[in-house]
């Protein structure tokens, strides 16, 4: 019997090793972190390389070594390290991302706290949308606001304050203009009642919805702008601290437990959890959804 010879296997390509990453980048990277908190894994330092890119064009520097002493040795380097926060902080995120909160908020949480607050003489209600990124989710707090303001909040008044520490972001939301992409979760209903027509492909907000937000830029990291948020009833920072390492997270959370009134409830992301980071919140669920609860005396939950 002849055995026909068997084809020689290729063998197979090593894989290129990848490009080394010029040393000052893991510097800029730890830079970030101290001032925002957010930490660039390796796997995601391109995410900051790119950044830094962008701006480095700008700016007319040609090397990393380079962009480093603008950031930390130029007169305008605290300018320097806002900008290219602004380029490593774009979010993505869309009007009416999360309807399972939306019914918590108005359906459990709203008339829970206004019972706990008939005795007081002023009737407001304060939202935080923290990371509010281009306004949607703020928007959509305010239009949701508006639907119980001839209902449970007749006669109250709602505050809504939205923040990010992307200044380019906040100025897409003051100008409050929306795209398809955006507005792809928003019924028709809403868009009749609180948008209004810019052309073909976008839609803008209402004054009567804008009236209620208030943006400005703040950093979650800034201890000392943090402690000035005291009172919310209602916090939501979704999808904001899947970007903090956990000591940054903690840090964080804690200011949120701080900054809310006693009953007040904290959102976090579909995906994200307080699991080891915090046990003073207390985890309540709702349908689709879960919330976290600074326990009241007055409540009687157990």
């Amino acid at each position: 019997m002849t055995i026909s010879p068997q084809p020689a296997k290729a063998r197979p390509l090593a894989n290129p090793s990848p490009e080394p990453v010029d040393p000052v980048y893991p510097q800029i990277r730890d830079l970030v972190y101290k001032v925002s908190g957010m930490y660039k894994a390796d796997d995601k330092l391109y995410l900051l390389t790119d950044g830094c890119g962008r701006r480095m064009r700008q700016v007319g520097v040609r090397t990393p070594r380079e962009y480093w002493d603008r950031l930390t040795a130029s007169s305008n380097r605290d300018a320097e390290l806002r900008e290219l926060l602004n380029e490593i902080t774009i979010g993505e995120t869309c009007l009416f991302r999360s309807q399972p909160q939306l019914d918590a908020l108005r359906k459990v949480i709203l008339p829970e706290i206004t019972a706990d607050k008939t005795k007081q003489i002023t009737k407001r209600l304060r939202i935080w949308s923290a990371g509010c990124s281009t306004g949607e989710e703020s928007y959509t707090l305010a239009m949701n606001m508006l639907e119980e303001s001839e209902r449970l909040l007749k006669g109250w008044t709602i505050e809504i304050l939205a923040t990010d520490l992307n200044d380019h972001s906040i100025e897409t939301a003051k100008a409050s203009i929306y795209g398809d992409y955006a507005l792809r979760n928003t019924t028709d209903f809403y868009k009749r009642k609180y948008f209004t027509i810019v052309d073909e492909k976008k839609l803008q907000v209402r004054p009567e919805v804008k009236k209620l937000v208030a943006f400005c830029r703040l950093n979650l990291q800034d201890d000392t702008k943090m402690l000035f948020m005291k009172g919310m009833d209602v916090i939501f920072c979704c999808n904001v601290l899947i970007y903090f390492d956990g000591a940054s997270k903690s840090r964080v959370i804690n200011h949120f437990f701080s900054n809310l009134n006693f009953g007040g409830y904290f959102f976090l992301g579909t995906s994200e959890s307080l699991m080891k980071l915090n046990d003073q919140f207390r985890l309540i669920h709702f349908p689709g959804t879960i919330a976290y609860w600074k326990p009241s005396l007055s409540s009687g939950k157990l």
